[in-house]
């Protein structure tokens, strides 16, 4: 009787594991391993071949801060994620607001903000890439007939062959692609704000305005902290959009750690492990701080 009864306390006890079961299998093969490998081979000395050659120490860290290109790197990839984030959110907060609001032709226009969602990354890229070409790109004519070339080189002016007018663009691609998911994002998260308490704003005397700081941001939060959240570790990570238009050139000048990480893989596997670490380091740290002044924020205004 006793053992019965002890049965079947482990059954209980082991039921939720069916269910969670695969679920921490999944999480265990295809994200934990692969942090374990990586962390691994930033330690070990890998010839471009991918044969191991034995334990490197800290040598590929070394090698990597050494890098005279290392600093710029980092510095242009924490003004990616800054830029591109901030933009983003900015933008489609305006986005949200409006199609959240009855005007004609709303459907059209929630549809249409879809499709640079549904195309392809990869395909956006290398469409705005021909678009920008020096000789037959779209935009570059459109300049060129409104006089703006001039000042930027005149009519074989190419925007992705210089530092200075290529990262803008990267940014204005990596906005334009992600605005549809922050924008959708944010707009259930309006949606879901009950009627009546803008009503109640109303009653009180509350102005759009203040209507929108004191009751809609607030209440927007927890989509907002989801939607900055992704954002950060898709920007971070990004790669289809650089390498398809720049390849990180010329020189490093356009190159994110995502790319910089690609092209030391070509010549040294284990320095490339190494800034993945980094890399990995960077989001887990960028997502922690975001984290920690969300929680502040609602702390204060509670």
């Amino acid at each position: 009787m006793q053992q019965t009864v002890a049965l079947k306390r482990v059954g209980r006890a082991l039921q939720p594991w069916a269910w969670i079961g695969p679920a921490v299998v999944l999480i265990a093969v295809v994200v934990v391993w692969p942090v374990v490998v990586m962390i691994q081979s930033s330690f070990l000395k890998i010839s471009r071949f991918g044969v191991v050659n034995g334990f490197n120490g800290t040598a590929n860290y070394e090698k990597l801060f050494a890098e005279p290109d290392f600093g710029g790197v980092m510095f242009r990839s924490l003004v990616w994620v800054v830029a591109v984030v901030a933009l983003t959110i900015v933008i489609s907060l305006g986005l949200a607001s409006l199609f959240n609001q009855q005007f004609p032709g709303r459907r059209v226009a929630r549809w249409a903000l879809i499709a640079p969602w549904a195309a392809s990354v990869l395909m956006t890229s290398i469409i705005f890439k021909w678009m920008l070409d020096p000789g037959v790109g779209l935009i570059n004519i459109i300049l060129h007939d409104l006089g703006f070339l001039d000042a930027m080189g005149g009519a074989d002016a190419d925007p992705l062959g210089k530092a200075s007018t290529a990262f803008p663009w990267l940014i204005f691609v990596s906005v334009f692609v992600s605005l549809p998911f922050t924008t959708y994002s944010l707009l259930a998260g309006l949606t879901a704000i009950p009627a009546d308490v803008y009503e109640a704003a109303k009653m009180d005397g509350a102005g759009r305005w203040r209507t929108y700081w004191s009751i809609t941001l607030p209440l927007l939060r927890p989509a907002l902290t989801v939607a900055t959240l992704i954002n950060v570790m898709n920007v971070f990570n990004n790669f289809p959009i650089i390498w398809a238009m720049t390849h990180g050139q010329p020189g490093y000048s356009t190159a994110t750690s995502t790319i910089f990480m690609y092209i030391l893989k070509g010549s040294d596997i284990g320095e490339s492990a190494a800034m993945s670490v980094i890399n990995f380091g960077m989001v887990i740290v960028m997502v922690a701080v975001f984290m920690k002044v969300s929680q502040h924020k609602q702390e204060v205004a509670r």
